[in-house]
């Protein structure tokens, strides 16, 4: 792992307004379950991130504190130049990016949206730093579980990373050291060819999130797929979990469409074609009423409803 971040900058005073629900410590929780948005630390009201800074990819943390409803603080460690683009890096990761007024109307005239809000108070998505974090994630966890597939990624971190500060969180590789990684046992020559073919494309731009956010939904899957390694299903998952697309429907989600199926009491094999009707009184939030369905997921997989 190369040498720690020795002088932070720490600028508590950088801020993101908070229009509608948000609840930081449900992110937290998403986190620590989920596992794909990068190192972090949970300390009691403190949310600690590290990430490469998307397009500058220079290693950052960030300290994020809800002081009240209305705003989220952020301590910025970092080069001064970028504390503002951490900032926003932040605001995107826990999509307090997205005008949120009419979200809650979806409720009005879907009786499973409502419970799922009910139950989920505050709750939005939570992304991955980048599309690139996103897409290392998609190669990393693509026939492994999720348990393995985080250690792995820890492990990658911990070798080729950054550690932000003192005893702080370890930062993911940028995506100049991970192109040029000639050996790391932990994933494999296989894997590690893939997760380089991501790194070249984050390099060159084919990752950048507002350019991906700018396509047709269908365009920028396809751009993913250009990638070696990244598929259909990837694709979906990066644009949804990493650019951070806030009205996209994942024809390919598998475990989404059987959480479908099972709250509006359809047939299990009940196709994506048939399923994607039901979410058009979602938009523009399609993304965000999945997001809930997934966290659903989480809770019954806690209690021992469902199966991992």
């Amino acid at each position: 792992m190369t040498a720690p971040i020795l002088r932070p900058i720490d600028l508590p005073t950088g801020e993101i307004a908070v229009h509608g629900a948000f609840d930081l410590s449900a992110a937290s929780q998403w986190l620590a379950a989920a596992g794909p948005a990068g190192s972090f630390a949970i300390e009691p009201g403190v949310l600690r991130l590290a990430f490469p800074v998307e397009g500058a990819w220079t290693h950052a943390g960030a300290a994020i504190r809800q002081r009240s409803p209305g705003t989220v603080e952020v301590g910025v460690a970092a080069p001064v130049e970028i504390a503002a683009r951490v900032v926003a890096q932040v605001s995107r990761m826990l999509s307090l990016d997205v005008d949120e007024s009419g979200f809650d109307e979806i409720a009005s005239h879907d009786s499973v949206v409502r419970r799922l809000q009910a139950r989920h108070s505050g709750a939005r998505p939570v992304l991955s730093p980048s599309p690139y974090e996103a897409a290392c994630w998609a190669v990393l966890t693509q026939g492994m579980r999720i348990p393995q597939a985080m250690r792995f990624r820890e492990q990658l971190a911990v070798r080729h990373g950054r550690q932000i500060g003192e005893n702080g969180p370890v930062s993911f590789p940028s995506p100049q050291i991970l192109a040029e990684v000639g050996e790391e046992p932990s994933v494999g020559p296989f894997r590690l060819a893939r997760l380089r073919a991501v790194a070249r494309a984050a390099i060159d731009g084919r990752l950048a999130t507002e350019e991906l956010l700018a396509m047709p939904i269908s365009d920028a899957i396809a751009r993913l797929c250009t990638i070696p390694g990244i598929g259909a299903f990837s694709a979906e998952q990066i644009l949804l979990h990493g650019a951070g697309h806030p009205d996209l429907f994942p024809r390919l989600d598998t475990q989404l469409h059987q959480s479908l199926c099972a709250e509006y009491a359809l047939p299990p094999d009940t196709p994506p074609d048939e399923l994607e009707p039901l979410a058009e009184d979602w938009r523009p939030y399609r993304s965000w009423v999945t997001h809930l369905f997934r966290l659903d997921r989480l809770r019954k997989t806690a209690e021992g409803e469902v199966g991992d």
